[in-house]
């Protein structure tokens, strides 16, 4: 048995033990809590364990993980939250957004479950239905995460080329988390596609002090520093990437220059 999937069923079966509840075997073979706050408990626990599954990149087993939970649970909105991201990483976008409405359907005022949702919506373009959730999400007090969602909305404008309203956006991420490198980088872009390489040099250079830039960051510090006529600056982000990201479609677009 592989070290991983051993480490992930000690962790179940660890979780089961603090839980506490009783289970019995039903006609399916399946283990059943005998109590809602145990069914829920054991959905919880199949859904961590289907996220973690998820993040390994072992998509099968994190379906079957995420499923069992909803046997136990049909209305956990976690799980379905989960699966609205595994059904969008295979392409499966008619699951997606029924998992991901199902979420916003048990939990209406969820900052999470709402920005899940109209980013999903965005990124299939449909910027006028995604909006309105992720600005929902941001009416939850309780949400961790505004700075995401701000970004999120920031980028639903970029697809339609709204600038500006991108720009505002993305100043409120910022406000929220000067660091948070998703809204750097989009500043950064937002910039540049409007003609101010200046401005977008220092966004992306805050971006790059964060450490990690990947092969999309750096071909924008390239296609920047280039339009500026830093040359030498030009030189080290192509050299960066290529050493980092030789297989890149970034990388390839280095012989013939495209912008981002």
């Amino acid at each position: 048995m592989r070290r991983s999937h051993w480490a992930l069923l000690m962790l179940l079966a660890g979780l089961l033990a603090l839980g506490g509840c009783a289970t019995t075997t039903g006609p399916d073979g399946m283990h059943r809590a005998d109590t809602p706050e145990g069914r829920r408990n054991a959905a919880r626990i199949h859904t961590e364990l289907g996220q973690a599954y998820f993040k390994q990149g072992k998509l099968k087993t994190a379906l079957d993980k995420l499923q069992t939970a909803l046997q136990f649970d049909p209305d956990y909105m976690p799980a379905h939250s989960v699966l609205g991201a595994l059904y969008t990483r295979i392409g499966n976008m008619d699951k997606a957004e029924q998992h991901y409405r199902r979420a916003v359907e048990l939990k209406p005022k969820s900052g999470a479950a709402n920005n899940n949702f109209g980013t999903f919506l965005c990124h299939q373009g449909r910027v006028g239905e995604g909006l309105p959730y992720i600005k929902k999400a941001l009416a939850d007090p309780f949400y961790k995460t505004p700075a995401m969602a701000w970004t999120n909305a920031g980028m639903c404008q970029m697809r339609v080329r709204n600038f500006e309203k991108a720009k505002t956006d993305f100043t409120k991420a910022l406000g929220f988390n000067p660091r948070y490198p998703d809204a750097l980088y989009q500043m950064a872009r937002a910039l540049y596609l409007q003609g101010d390489a200046f401005h977008a040099s220092a966004f992306i250079q805050r971006h790059h002090a964060l450490g990690r830039p990947d092969a999309a960051a750096l071909k924008l510090g390239y296609d920047i520093a280039k339009r500026l006529g830093n040359a030498e600056g030009a030189q080290d982000y192509a050299r960066q990437l290529r050493a980092k990201f030789p297989d890149s479609e970034q990388a390839q677009a280095l012989n013939t220059y495209k912008s981002p």
